[in-house]
């Protein structure tokens, strides 16, 4: 059974999962869609065509599924689809697609979404991603898995960042960036791997050494950025390295930033 605050506005057509919590001064669209066991804390926007999967909690003031903050937006139907068991912090916005941009804001399952961040349209965010207080993720970008998005840090618009690649506080990045990097500074540079969080994953000790292996090939190898990817892709037996090379030689609207 869903508890409903009495202040809550909820428009008809709004679906409400099993054992949701709606609390004080929450509103909710027509076309929204809320699974079984969301809460929603208080002073939350919920509308557009938006889905919210099972188990996630939305935080006050939270504004989820409005119009994009795209002068070319001109009111067409957009959605936005949020996985299982998030953690939407205060003050998160998070916003439908366009029409230009396959029309589809994606969220994952199990991510943390720190106070304040914002999620642009048609933004692809995959499982278990961690976006910290007061960051900017554009619209395009394609956030793969396990990645960690530190404070005050801004991604550019159409760009990737590849599975488990940590992004350091304060950091503009304007180019693709590799599964497992780690990328730092004012104008984001890729500075190394994500080691730390590869050993908090488990990853065999092998692994570890030939990403760092194909690291230093991608920084001082002959050729340009793809050939040395392609090189690595000839002579690894890595899986994480196989990955890099997909990622690397995968089509991208933008460059990469290649190891300083």
């Amino acid at each position: 059974m869903a508890g409903i605050h009495p202040s809550a506005v909820i428009a008809d057509g709004a679906q409400i999962g099993a054992d949701c919590s709606i609390g004080p001064f929450c509103v909710i669209g027509a076309d929204v869609v809320l699974g079984d066991g969301v809460t929603l804390k208080s002073h939350v926007v919920v509308d557009g065509d938006t889905q919210i999967g099972a188990g996630t909690v939305v935080f006050p003031f939270s504004v989820i599924g409005e119009i994009p903050q795209d002068l070319k937006f001109a009111g067409e139907k957009t959605q936005l689809r949020i996985g299982a068991r998030n953690r939407i912090r205060e003050h998160v916005t998070i916003n439908t697609g366009t029409a230009q941009g396959g029309g589809i804001t994606r969220v994952g399952d199990d991510g943390l979404f720190m106070a304040g961040c914002h999620i642009a349209h048609d933004a692809q965010i995959g499982n278990r991603v961690i976006i910290v207080n007061s960051s900017a993720v554009a619209g395009h970008c394609v956030i793969e898995d396990d990645v960690i998005i530190g404070g005050l840090c801004g991604v550019h618009q159409w760009v990737r960042i590849g599975q488990g690649a940590i992004i350091g506080a304060v950091t503009m990045v304007t180019a693709d960036v590799v599964p497992h990097g780690l990328v730092q500074g004012p104008r984001g540079v890729l500075d190394g791997l994500n080691l730390v969080g590869l050993k908090r994953k488990g990853v065999d000790r092998a692994d570890i050494t030939a990403l760092r292996a194909a690291f230093q090939m991608l920084k001082d190898g002959e050729g340009n950025f793809q050939d040395r990817a392609r090189k690595l892709g000839d002579e690894t037996d890595s899986a994480y390295v196989q990955d890099m090379v997909r990622f690397i030689l995968g089509p991208s609207d933008r460059n990469f930033l290649t190891p300083g």
